[in-house]
Formats: structure tokens, C-alpha cells, sequence
């Protein structure tokens, strides 16, 4: 043992079989509590960084990385920006688009729609709405052929199947001898598509950018060009540079300020979830005061021999700090290894679940994602697991203090 015996014991304690079994007890629940907690934090910090993850996949595969865009929302000589986008080592590529809003009408049913002109042939390089259509294709869109591609929630709410033909309204009208007549415009539809975000399937179609400047009146400009950049969290930084190459004075754009404030409340929830299942963690380590504080009581005869035969009062706090020490270090790696083993595999097991007991965690009618993703990050498990860990060594201090002020004389005053 030599100096290490403060350790041996407090290990000792920990594994050992007296007649007090109820103290025993107490510390296995301790262990268990801790293993709880933190396996449920990291399950549950996994699930947030999984639907963080796919919200993140579902925009941008509707929506470019960035855009440069009009300060009038007119963009014009933009094929030279196109062609000259490409030159910056860190943008993949480029494509014009033309957003314009209008009244969509199929037989007595009508919805608001933003209509959104596009090259299928480049807009397929910049984002991933060609690989979304569940009916038709992106490429169906022809210059001339006045086609249109419809959101899934789109066309259930106006009941249009691929073949129909709908009517587009715009807001500024022709001016006649009767008044101001609204211009309109028969679009034939000619795809599908279905991202699973409700903002686009419910809302936004697509049409060939030509016609969408015939039917805003644009020829020869567009709203913005979009771009596809090799690294995604650095374009900010990659459309600034293309902008200012441009010697333009123009608007520019990204997918993290677009959609800041989604990716915002993800991140408050998730600091909210780390906060309150965090002190279910410390709940769980303060109860190894109270097994402390027990096993304390329990062995004051050994705290007074100890003391007697010369260990001083810092080597009987060492003792109960291992004990304690002990207790949460197994807590937080079985908690660890639970949380790991249950986040890498949760699908599967939501998917047995969901099949043995015939239920569904997340309808897909009602919710945009079906299944529960989950992603697990490093570097959460490592901070769980440090606090966990910090958290049992502060519970210790207390009940070791109090051992260390035991007097041998009243201890054994009464054996």
C-alpha cells in the first residue's frame, strides 16, 4: 500500500460487504443516477444536432450556399457574373434565378404562391431540388413551354395532379378602356416535389427563368445569381470576395443569415436541454453526499483506529474523497457508454420500437422530418462527461471534511 493506502481503502469502501447493506444500496443508486443522467443528456443533445443537421441539409437543398443579388431587385448583365463567379477557387458553380410573388387558381381553389424562374440544367449545380421531385423532373421546365413545378403541400391544397393546367394572376395589371385588368397566364404542371419543410412544399414553385422574365416583364434581367461554394460555413466569407471581384454595387446573401433565426432557436434549445437535464446530473451526484455522509456514520470505529495508529486528518478526507471519486467515475462511464451506444443506434431502436408496439414517433403529416435523427458530437460527450466528473468530486468534499473532524475519543467512546 505504503503512501497509496488512502486509496486502497477508500476503494475498499467502495466494493465493501458489511452488515449495513442499506449504505451499499444507496451507492449503487448513486452510480446509477449519474449513469442516467448522463446518458440521457447525451441521447438528448445527440437528437438536437441530428435535427439540426437536417434542417440544415433540407435549406440548402433548396436554397443556395449564397446569392448576389440586385440592390432593386433587378440584376442586370448577370451572365457575365455567372461566367465569372467560377473563377474563385471556392465557388463550384453559378445560376441566375427570378423570384416574383402571384395568385395561383385551379378551378375554385387558390393560394398565394412565390414563383421562383430558374435554368433546371444550372440550378441543378447549385442546389438539390432537381433530386427532391416525387413526380416529374426539374429538366421538364422548357423555355416557351410555360411549364410549372409544384410544392407537394402546394398541390394537395389546390388538388392539381401533373397534367393539369393552372392559371398565375399577377399583381400589376394592364391598363384598358374598363380599367386595370389583372394579367394571367396558363402554366401546365410538369413535376412534384416534395422536400419536407413546409415553408417550400407549401408555398414556392418553380418555372423556367425565361418564361418568368416574359411573364415579369424582365427580359434580359434577373433578381440574383446563386452560388455553390466548397465550403459551406465559409461562404459568407466566399460571396463577399465574388462581390467585390464584380466591382458591382449589389446585395449579397447566405444560408446563415437567410435562415439565422431558425438555426438560432435550435441553439437556445439546446443550451435550454443542456441547463435542465444538467441538473438532473448534479442531482444525481449530490446524492453521493448523502451516501457519504452515511458511510461516514457507519465507520467511525475505522476512522478512529486510523486515526489512532497516526493518519492524519488530510489522509482520512483523501479516503471518502476515492470513495466518492470512485462512485461517480463508474456513474459517468457506464452513463458514457450507454449514451454513445443508444445515440449511434437510436434510429434502429426507434425503428424496433415503433414496429414491436405499432406506433409512430413523428407522423410524417404532421412533422417535416420522420424519423428521429441523431448526431453524435465529441465534444458534447466530453463536456458531459467533465462536469459529470466535476460535479461528484465537489459532492465529495463535504462528507470527507466531515470525517477528517472526527475525534478517535468519541468515537470510540461507546465500542
Amino acid at each position: 500500500m505504503g503512501r497509496w493506502y488512502e486509496v486502497w481503502i477508500g476503494r475498499r469502501y467502495v466494493r465493501s460487504r458489511s452488515n449495513n447493506s442499506f449504505v451499499s444500496l444507496i451507492s449503487l443508486i448513486s452510480m446509477a443516477g449519474i449513469a442516467i443522467a448522463v446518458s440521457v443528456l447525451i441521447v438528448v443533445l445527440s437528437v438536437v444536432n441530428g435535427f439540426e443537421r437536417e434542417l440544415k441539409d433540407r435549406l440548402l437543398t433548396m436554397t443556395a450556399h449564397a446569392s448576389i443579388e440586385g440592390v432593386d431587385g433587378v440584376l442586370e448583365d448577370w451572365e457575365s457574373l455567372v461566367a465569372a463567379a467560377p473563377a474563385n477557387p471556392r465557388v463550384a458553380s453559378a445560376a441566375p434565378f427570378l423570384d416574383g410573388q402571384a395568385l395561383m387558381i385551379f378551378d375554385e381553389a387558390l393560394s398565394g404562391v412565390e414563383l421562383r424562374g430558374v435554368d433546371p440544367v444550372a440550378e441543378s449545380r447549385v442546389s438539390g431540388v432537381g433530386g427532391v421531385f416525387t413526380d416529374g423532373a426539374l429538366t421538364d421546365l422548357e423555355a416557351g413551354g410555360f411549364r410549372i413545378a409544384l410544392g407537394s403541400e402546394l398541390a394537395g391544397a389546390l388538388g392539381v395532379a401533373v397534367g393539369d393546367k393552372v392559371t398565375i394572376t399577377l399583381a400589376d395589371g394592364v391598363v384598358t378602356p374598363v380599367g386595370l385588368v389583372p394579367r394571367t397566364k396558363r402554366f401546365t404542371v410538369s413535376g412534384i416535389y416534395r422536400v419536407g419543410m413546409y415553408e417550400f412544399d407549401r408555398r414556392l414553385a418553380f418555372i423556367h427563368i425565361a418564361d418568368a422574365q416574359r411573364l415579369y416583364r424582365q427580359r434580359g434581367s434577373v433578381s440574383g445569381v446563386r452560388l455553390a461554394v466548397t465550403e459551406v460555413f465559409e461562404a459568407p466569407v466566399i460571396v463577399r470576395e465574388v462581390a467585390r471581384a464584380s466591382g458591382r454595387l449589389v446585395l449579397v446573401m447566405d444560408w446563415t443569415r437567410r435562415h439565422v433565426n431558425l438555426f438560432r432557436s435550435i441553439q437556445i434549445t439546446k443550451s435550454i436541454l443542456f441547463v435542465i437535464l444538467l441538473m438532473v446530473i448534479a442531482v444525481a451526484a449530490f446524492n453521493i453526499v448523502s451516501t457519504l455522509v452515511m458511510v461516514v456514520k457507519d465507520k467511525q470505529g475505522d476512522i478512529a483506529i486510523l486515526r489512532t495508529i497516526g493518519a492524519s486528518p488530510a489522509s482520512v478526507l483523501k479516503v471518502f474523497v476515492t470513495q466518492g471519486s470512485i462512485i461517480g467515475v463508474i456513474g459517468t462511464a457506464l452513463g458514457v457508454l450507454a449514451g454513445v451506444l443508444l445515440a449511434v443506434n437510436l434510429e434502429t431502436v426507434v425503428s424496433f420500437l415503433e414496429a414491436a408496439f405499432g406506433i409512430k414517433f413523428l407522423a410524417a403529416d404532421v412533422y417535416f422530418i420522420s424519423d428521429l435523427p441523431s448526431e453524435l458530437r465529441m465534444d458534447d460527450v466530453l463536456r458531459i462527461a467533465g462536469i459529470a466528473l466535476l460535479l461528484s468530486l465537489v459532492s465529495t468534499i463535504y462528507p470527507a471534511w466531515m470525517a477528517a473532524r472526527t475525534a478517535p475519543a468519541e468515537a470510540l467512546r461507546y465500542e
